[in-house]
């Protein structure tokens, strides 16, 4: 297959990018990298199946060869990038998505939407299952993010119906490992560089706030099986990728710290406007449809992670960026 991967320079697109060459396809990746980075695949390039497009997708697409796939993953996913770039997270989300589903349309490609687990907002019911329509706030500072996707979800499900384009939706929640940016604001990142780095690791609220982790690799996992999975009428409907293993912040904070051996304090914060109160994933249907569940452990995983962002930290010239938390009612809006 020949699968376009929007966004195909950040976190995960990177790795799918490499799980997909991996399984002999070609892949062509589109990036304005305004949060992705040629670093994530400098390793790619010159490889015989891989392309590297640097472009706006919320601009007209235009692609000369034959597309089996189009992979929509461009967006700003953190809330530091989406609180700061409101605009672009919109765009992205809704031009973005239409010029992405009007390829595959034009291509006979199948498709598929990066969504999320913030399309539930603050949820009202834990797990969280596909069929739950969520608790979001439109117009509060992470609606930007929220409701691109959710119309984003809208629109893939509308060529589905109307043009009958052969559409895939995943629900992404918390995914970290390799290749995360440490500046970020993630929990994950922003508590790995913060302990490495001897600073305090910022907690948000009391810490009671549930997160579930998934690994990068099994995330990845996930996805591809629901790319290469056969055309069926329950296969168009969102499937929610993540992992069920429920953890408080406060415990996350704390599993850092020990596997780290870091002597860093915890300290505390104000909670951000609409944080979650809980986010766990029922992925019944992933594993029913998919044959799918996460394999990782967590506590293996947040080493290998540990390793990456130490490697990182290590490098000559490394410019040792200070980890920053989700920004809050003070995030600068940036014009476009």
């Amino acid at each position: 297959m020949r699968i376009v991967i929007t966004g195909g320079a950040g976190f995960l697109g990177s790795h799918l990018c490499d799980n997909l060459l991996a399984r002999g396809h070609h892949v062509v990746c589109l990036d304005n990298l305004i949060t992705g980075s040629v670093a994530n695949i400098a390793h790619l390039m010159g490889h015989e199946r891989f392309r590297f497009v640097r472009h706006d997708v919320t601009e007209y697409i235009f692609l000369s060869e034959p597309v089996d796939a189009v992979m929509h993953f461009a967006s700003p996913a953190s809330p530091r990038d989406y609180l700061e770039l409101p605009i672009q997270t919109l765009k992205v989300g809704a031009l973005g998505t239409h010029k992405t589903l009007g390829l595959a349309k034009n291509k006979h490609a199948r498709f598929l939407l990066a969504s999320t687990s913030e399309t539930y907002g603050d949820p009202l019911v834990n797990p969280q299952p596909e069929t739950y329509w969520g608790n979001v706030n439109p117009i509060g500072l992470r609606g930007v993010y929220d409701e691109a996707k959710r119309f984003a979800e809208a629109l893939t499900m509308a060529y589905c119906r109307y043009h009958g384009v052969d559409t895939r939706i995943v629900r992404i929640f918390n995914t970290y490992g390799p290749r995360m940016r440490p500046h970020d604001g993630r929990v994950v990142s922003n508590f790995v560089m913060q302990a490495l780095l001897g600073e305090p690791l910022t907690v948000y609220g009391t810490g009671s706030q549930t997160r579930s982790f998934c690994y990068v690799d099994d995330e990845i996992e996930g996805i591809v099986r629901l790319l290469l999975a056969s055309d069926s009428e329950d296969i168009h409907l969102p499937i929610n990728v993540g992992n069920p293993r429920e953890l408080t912040v406060l415990e996350i904070a704390e599993m850092v710290l020990r596997l780290t051996g870091s002597a860093s304090r915890i300290e505390y914060r104000e909670l951000p406007e609409d944080d979650p109160k809980v986010r766990r994933p029922d992925i019944t249907r992933a594993q029913c449809i998919l044959g799918w569940e996460p394999r990782v452990d967590l506590e293996d995983g947040i080493g290998r992670t540990i390793e990456f962002f130490r490697n990182a930290v290590a490098e000559p010239g490394s410019d040792r960026p200070a980890p920053r938390g989700p920004a809050s009612g003070n995030a600068t809006g940036k014009k476009k």
